[in-house]
């Protein structure tokens, strides 16, 4: 069986789409699946319309990507996890690469992705480099990762001491063990953050990261871009 994690909070303009996309893609392969929503703290409609769209709905207060995550993953029957966001659309191509993937060896792995809607030039400018970075450090971000269920208990899971990046920290925990790959196809991830903070505000957290490390993320502290109020952007539909 496959399993398809969906960690959301307040995700009712994106969480339909997000799983039907995955229903779609999962068919595709022709295994039994499963998707399951872990709704952390929302108090809009995501858990309803999750439950509508024939997902399973599991309820937690983390406000914490990681222990959502894992919250999911410790209630998935599949032998390979996918753990997409839920502002992201999966496609029929990416997830038959990951099963190709892990079924050939690889532990895990993770996609590439594109944004949604138009971009500020300077995100334009700065995505062939990252995209061209991801697949040469084979280090993507966390929007659709992938792994053998077994591989993900070895290491934990990811990292609940993290705020923010523990992808980072999951992915280099997975190629201790093994081959991470990045197949070739890619998916659709929202550009609602790029087009709601400033170039600066990217800066500012890249240079946290370099001069300071993981460690700079072990706090909710400055980490408005991802727990902070929701610009207008953020929170309206493709």
């Amino acid at each position: 069986m496959i399993s398809f994690v969906i960690p959301a909070h307040e995700e009712e303009q994106h969480i339909g789409a997000t799983i039907a996309a995955i229903r779609a893609a999962a068919n595709a392969t022709n295994e039994p699946f499963e998707i399951i929503v872990v709704d952390d703290d929302s108090h809009d409609a995501t858990s309803s319309i999750a439950k509508a769209n024939g997902a399973r709905v599991i309820h937690v207060a983390c406000r914490q990507i990681a222990a959502t995550r894992n919250t999911g993953a410790k209630a998935a029957c599949g032998e390979v996890l996918f753990f997409i966001d839920a502002d992201t659309l999966a496609n029929s191509d990416a997830v038959i690469a990951a099963l190709h993937a892990i079924r050939h060896g690889a532990v895990g792995g993770g996609c590439v992705f594109t944004f949604d809607g138009i971009l500020p030039l300077w995100a334009r400018i700065l995505y062939p480099v990252a995209a061209f970075l991801a697949r040469r450090l084979r280090l993507v971000g966390g929007c659709f990762l992938f792994c053998q269920k077994e591989a993900f208990a070895s290491i934990g899971g990811f990292c609940e001491r993290y705020y923010a990046a523990e992808e980072v920290a999951f992915i280099n925990a997975l190629k201790k063990l093994g081959k991470f790959e990045i197949p070739k196809p890619t998916v659709i991830t929202s550009g609602r953050k790029l087009r709601s903070v400033s170039f600066w505000a990217i800066i500012g957290i890249a240079a946290r990261w370099f001069f300071g490390g993981p460690k700079m993320f072990l706090q909710r502290d400055g980490l408005e871009i991802w727990y902070g109020p929701r610009s207008p952007d953020e929170k309206r539909g493709r």
